[in-house]
């Protein structure tokens, strides 16, 4: 029995296990266009940091909205209407610990775009490690049309995906962009037609469940660690990295797999 456990139930959240080893987070406030609230943020928060304790045999996440409209509208603005300072301060605090511990998430994290993703929705598609999306999604960061600017680390990640001179094109503007500009630019690995996108997503997701989980999770932290200091450094991270699996019941698994000619049995040991 894990420590932190994942919620059993969830008020703005639909988790579901489709595929072995896959677990999926729908984003579940369709009539608020999936809109992030205080309630939301918490229970991402919960989530992310239920998977940093024990993965608890996850070994992927998909990630992606209730409905065809909208993967996720952003800050809810109802919500966020009439509210002090400090209540603004507040939640958004929850707010920046939830998308820390989601970038801290040891297992890989993928965006399954199925409609408008603006602000904050935006911001999840580029804290995730790779995203796919509906030939209908769109895109953009609005905040510096409100009065704001991105403050979910959508000036931290969207550089690192798309460039720093077309970050400041997408922010700078507020304007929209499209899954096919998404996908040129480099925020979207994939676009699909929106009936394909799950399936889609969820293959992917499995052929990555069906890797060595040790690996997967060492990898992941190996590949951020390379836009975050030289490659000399980078290289450091990666050989300790990678000395942590030679003692591993799943190294011995894979090479006596390989030789059997047969399907590796991962434990995650």
């Amino acid at each position: 029995m894990s420590i932190l456990p994942l919620p059993a139930n969830c008020e703005t959240l639909h988790l579901e296990r489709p595929a072995p080893h896959v677990l999926m987070v729908r984003l579940d406030r369709p009539d608020a266009s999936n809109a992030l609230n205080t309630q939301m943020g918490a229970e991402l928060k919960q989530i992310w940091d239920a998977l940093y304790v024990d993965q608890q045999d996850v070994r992927c996440v998909v990630l992606t909205g209730t409905g065809e409209k909208a993967f996720c509208a952003g800050g809810d603005l109802k919500q966020r209407n009439n509210m002090t300072d400090v209540q603004w301060q507040q939640q958004h605090a929850l707010f920046e610990l939830g998308m820390i511990a989601m970038m801290n998430c040891p297992i890989p994290i993928i965006a399954a775009v199925n409609g408008a993703a603006y602000g904050g929705g935006c911001e999840f598609v580029a804290a995730a490690d790779f995203a796919y999306a509906a030939e209908t999604a769109r895109f953009a960061l609005t905040e510096t049309s409100l009065g704001i600017m991105p403050g979910a680390m959508g000036t931290q990640n969207l550089p690192r995906a798309v460039g720093d001179r077309r970050a400041k094109e997408i922010i700078l503007t507020a304007a929209p962009f499209t899954a096919a500009e998404a996908l040129a630019w480099g925020l979207v690995n994939k676009v699909v037609p929106l009936p394909d996108l799950l399936a889609t997503t969820l293959a992917t997701a499995t052929r990555i469940a069906t890797n060595a989980p040790i690996s997967i999770r060492q990898a992941k932290k190996s590949i951020s660690m390379a836009s975050q200091t030289d490659i000399a450094l980078g290289y450091k991270y990666e050989i300790e990295a990678y000395h942590r699996m030679v003692p591993t019941e799943d190294r011995l698994e894979g090479v006596r797999a390989f030789n059997e000619k047969r399907q590796p049995d991962f434990k995650g040991r």
